[in-house]
């Protein structure tokens, strides 16, 4: 009886925790190639014109979703202050800063800023295959986009140290 009644009690307590989960925070643990490529069409077709990201849930295990991003102009230059940003180049080239200054910083929400530009920083060609990390806290931009550029990101939760 002790053990169906634990059981029954963990049982709950999983129900529980899943259902106060946001949707956009539901669970997502597989992603095949064709659905990825499904994923880009329909981003390339909702895409507005001038509009210059559309982003899909690729994976979700909370606190962490892997997204594509579908670039196909420049947007604004970004700095996640809790968070480091990997990416991982699935098709397309650009230009991308990162490190220096932002210009024109605005605060957008409570852990990110971004700004119109960056000043400064180390620029390089990104293609199809290429990882990158930006750590928390360091600004980030695609400045240049000849056609587009697919991405998944990942935001990775990082404490922030103390001083």
């Amino acid at each position: 009886m002790r053990i169906f009644t634990l059981s029954l009690c963990i049982t709950s307590l999983a129900v529980a925790t899943l259902a106060q989960q946001p949707a956009d925070q539901a669970m997502k643990t597989f992603s095949s190639s064709a659905d990825v490529t499904a994923m880009i069409a329909k981003a390339k077709s909702e895409r507005k014109e001038g509009q210059p990201i559309v982003t899909a849930p690729i994976l979700a295990l909370a606190p962490y979703k892997a997204n594509l991003e579908y670039r196909a102009s420049v947007g604004a230059a970004a700095v996640h202050e809790k968070e480091a940003e990997m990416f991982y180049v699935i098709e397309g080239t650009a230009t991308m800063i990162t490190g220096g200054k932002l210009v024109n910083e605005k605060r957008t929400n409570p852990e990110n800023l971004t700004g119109t530009a960056i000043e400064g920083g180390l620029t390089r060609t990104v293609a199809k295959g290429d990882f990158i990390i930006v750590p928390e806290g360091s600004p980030h931009w695609f400045s240049n986009i000849p056609s587009t550029i697919v991405l998944m990101t990942l935001h990775v939760p990082r404490p922030v140290p103390s001083h």
